[in-house]
């Protein structure tokens, strides 16, 4: 058994890497969960440009909006496993898997982690009349008023991030959810919610006026942005670094050396300077990687935003 398993092993291995290597043979459909315009449509289409131009093949993008991405999710899992099918999930699809008491697919089952693209981080900004010009200053008012938080909807980062917060500082604060981040903001401007966290690029433009303070960004390091704010580890939370992240999953099956080249690719595309300057210039910071830090990043987020889902009590169903 083990001369057949030497004999066989590099004849398969030959093999695998030639499928590899051919890949891709025909136009490659790029699956997006969300409408056109948002940060994972805007990854989407700088990557299918770019990969169009290195292998020579279409990539076409093919948004599919639908019950926060689990729509895409669910057509994608079951498509054919050779790579020419692939979409983009974000943060959002690692809460669906505790959010959704029923899904159609499951994140770590039926797709593959190929590669990261970027992260937009998340900051807490409140409206200019709360007095509060730090996160330890925003918990002490809110010790002793009613504070109303706005968000983009039961579920999503900004309501989990605040319902994370609420119980790392313990305080009571009330839940205005909104159907996206869009509508919550004027509510936000003229008082009527007090405070709100998301991403920066959806957030920080609103601040320009004074109407918004930003009190805290989450990320590990101050962000160039705004170099003035403290990060939430600076103001003693450091649990609080987290973002809107997009990456790109296959099929499961799909075969390991065909994701491969697709992460390779991918991260030379997404860290390349032209690239990478175009997307800080949105407020989304590049990455890429492996697929096994990929992987890694999916599951510890499917942990961490799963408690907070159970924790507060939030449902889809």
């Amino acid at each position: 058994m083990k001369l057949r398993y030497l004999i066989f092993a590099p004849l398969a291995a030959l093999t695998f890497n030639a499928f590899a290597a051919d890949y891709p043979t025909r136009p490659i459909r790029y699956v997006v969960g969300f409408a056109p315009g948002g940060i994972n449509d805007l990854l989407a289409r700088i990557v299918a440009q770019k990969l169009n131009e290195s292998w020579g093949q279409p990539v076409i993008v093919d948004n599919r909006p639908g019950a926060g991405g689990n729509l895409a999710a669910t057509l994608v899992s079951k498509a054919n496993p050779d790579g020419h099918t692939f979409m983009n999930i974000s943060t959002a699809h690692t809460i669906s898997q505790t959010l959704y008491r029923k899904l159609d697919y499951s994140l770590e089952r039926d797709l593959t982690p190929v590669v990261v693209l970027g992260n937009a981080s998340l900051i807490l900004v409140v409206n200019a009349g709360i007095p509060a010009k730090s996160v330890a200053e925003l918990v002490t008012w809110a010790k002793s008023n009613r504070l109303i938080y706005a968000s983009g909807g039961v579920g999503v980062i900004s309501h989990l991030a605040m319902e994370m917060f609420k119980a790392a500082t313990k305080i009571d604060a009330t839940h205005v959810p909104y159907k996206g981040v869009g509508p919550a903001v004027p509510d936000l401007v003229s008082g009527q919610a007090h405070v709100m966290v998301n991403a920066i690029p959806e957030l920080l433009p609103h601040t320009k006026g004074g109407k918004l303070r930003v009190l805290g960004a989450m990320t590990e390091k101050r962000h160039p942005f705004i170099p003035e704010v403290p990060t939430f580890i600076e103001q003693g939370h450091k649990e609080f670094v987290m973002g809107n992240w997009t990456g790109i999953v296959a099929p499961a099956k799909t075969p390991p050396g065909t994701v491969r080249k697709i992460s390779d690719e991918v991260t030379r595309i997404i860290r390349s300077p032209e690239i990478s300057k175009r997307l800080v210039d949105q407020g989304v910071d590049p990455l890429g990687g492996t697929p096994e830090e990929f992987g890694k990043r999916i599951s510890a987020e499917i942990a961490r935003f799963g408690a907070a889902v159970k924790a507060s009590g939030a449902s889809a169903d």
